[in-house]
């Protein structure tokens, strides 16, 4: 009998990872500034204009 360490991953459970891995969005550095300062001016209750122009890039 073969023995495995750990669990085994079910090929389309790592063909699901890999498709949104390569799909996952990339923000630059503006962009996420930009995403931490819509959410603390949302926490304030003051709802500004948002910052779509910084993201992503």
């Amino acid at each position: 009998m073969r023995q495995t360490t750990g669990t085994r991953k079910k090929p389309d459970e790592k063909t699901v990872k890999d498709i949104k891995r390569a799909t996952r969005r990339h923000y630059s550095s503006e962009g996420k500034i930009g995403i931490v300062l819509d959410g603390l001016s949302f926490e304030d209750g003051q709802l500004g204009t948002p910052r779509h122009d910084c993201r992503p890039g």
